[in-house]
C-alpha cells in the first residue's frame, strides 16, 4: 500500500482536514455567547442606547440588517437629507460596536479564532429576531419581514 506515496498522503490530508473541521465546529458549539465582561457590558449598553435612535429608520426601511451582521443604509431616500449624516454615523458606530462585541466575546471565551463564527451566529440571530416590517438581507437579496 505504501508503493505510491501520493495515494496514502492525500487521503490522510483530507482526513486530517475533516477531523480539524469537525473538532473546531464542536468546540465553537461550546462557546458562551452570553459571557459577561465589563467590555461586553459597555458595548451592549451603547448598542441598546443607539437602538432607540435607529428604530424609526429600521421601520421606514431606510436601514436594513445585512447578512454579514452589519447594518446598511438600504434606502437613503427614506431619510431626510439633513438627517443622513446622523444616520450614517449611527450605522458606523453600530457596526464598529458589533465588530468589537464579536471580538470581545471570542477573546472572553479564550478563542479569538472564533470571531468569524460568532459574527455569523449573531448575524443569523439579528435577522431571525428582526420584527415584522423590518428589512433583512437573505440568500436572495433584501426582503421585508
Amino acid at each position: 500500500m505504501n508503493r505510491v506515496r501520493g495515494h496514502l498522503e492525500k487521503p490522510s490530508r483530507i482526513l486530517a482536514a475533516l477531523v480539524f473541521a469537525l473538532t473546531t465546529g464542536l468546540a465553537f458549539a461550546q462557546a458562551n455567547l452570553d459571557i459577561d465582561t465589563p467590555a461586553i457590558r459597555a458595548l451592549t449598553d451603547a448598542m441598546k442606547a443607539r437602538h432607540t435612535e435607529l428604530t424609526p429608520f429600521y421601520e421606514s426601511g431606510a436601514v436594513g440588517q445585512a447578512a454579514s451582521g452589519n447594518l446598511v443604509l438600504r434606502d437613503a431616500a427614506q431619510v431626510a437629507l439633513p438627517q443622513r449624516g446622523r444616520v450614517n454615523g449611527l450605522i458606523a458606530a453600530e457596526n464598529a460596536d458589533r465588530a468589537a462585541l464579536y471580538r470581545e466575546i471570542a477573546r472572553a471565551n479564550n478563542h479569538p479564532e472564533w470571531e468569524a463564527d460568532i459574527r455569523a451566529t449573531f448575524a443569523a440571530r439579528f435577522i431571525e429576531r428582526a420584527p415584522q416590517g423590518w428589512w433583512v438581507e437573505g440568500a436572495n437579496g433584501w426582503v421585508r419581514k
